[in-house]
């Protein structure tokens, strides 16, 4: 009997302690998806504020409010925090390419994707951000993925002007480089625009529309 007592007791112990570790890691898996996303936030604001070379985990374990060694549990690394912020931006950015209007004229889509991408852009100044400032910090296999992203959204200006020059609407001696210099040209609204001042996003994107037909020779 006494024996019997002890063996119950101990299994009694044990069952309570295997439910406490469950629900422990229960406890830590629920929070998950909501933790997550704010460390990559509290990581796209601290990389755009102060750069990604100057912050430290314990800073964005800091913007967070965890313990800097709960950022292991949702990244291994600083490097991977930076490579998925890139890499999340730039597949938004091509998933909102997918509905562009493929068949019209090569003017109207040229125009449809000045508009598009000042208006994807402006709403993403921090991605935007890191995104051009920040290549240079990724290691060589990271770099080389984000590279092929960005070429693939590249690719689709460049065809737009390809096939305007092949309609011999539009007159380019180079796609490629033209490509660059009109993203670089888009990009810059990110430096000054700010909503409320003294000209409206239709009358930007008007504005930007009339330089980009000018700069392909239309």
């Amino acid at each position: 009997m006494p024996q019997r007592r002890g063996g119950c007791k101990k299994g009694f112990y044990m069952n309570r302690r295997s439910d406490s570790v469950a629900h422990m890691a229960r406890t830590a898996g629920s929070h998950s998806d909501i933790t997550g996303p704010r460390i990559q936030d509290a990581a796209l604001r601290l990389f755009a504020r102060h750069g990604y070379a100057a912050v430290s985990m314990r800073q964005i374990a800091a913007e967070v409010g965890v313990q800097a060694g709960a950022l292991y549990n949702y990244t291994s690394d600083k490097q991977s925090l930076l490579f998925d912020l890139m890499q999340r931006h730039m597949t938004q950015l091509l998933a909102a390419r997918a509905d562009a209007p493929a068949g019209a004229p090569p003017l109207t889509r040229l125009e449809e994707f000045t508009r598009f991408h000042i208006r994807f852009h402006l709403e993403r100044s921090d991605e935007v951000f890191i995104a051009y400032m920040e290549l240079r910090n990724l290691t060589p296999e990271n770099f080389e993925v984000i590279e092929g992203l960005r070429r693939r959204y590249e690719d689709d200006l460049e065809q737009i002007l390809r096939d305007g020059v092949a309609a011999g609407v539009l007159a380019v001696p180079d796609t490629k480089v033209a490509t660059l210099a009109l993203i670089a040209m888009l990009n810059g609204v990110n430096t000054w625009y700010r909503a409320g001042g003294r000209l409206s996003l239709d009358q930007v994107e008007a504005i930007y529309w009339d330089m980009v037909r000018k700069a392909v020779g239309t």
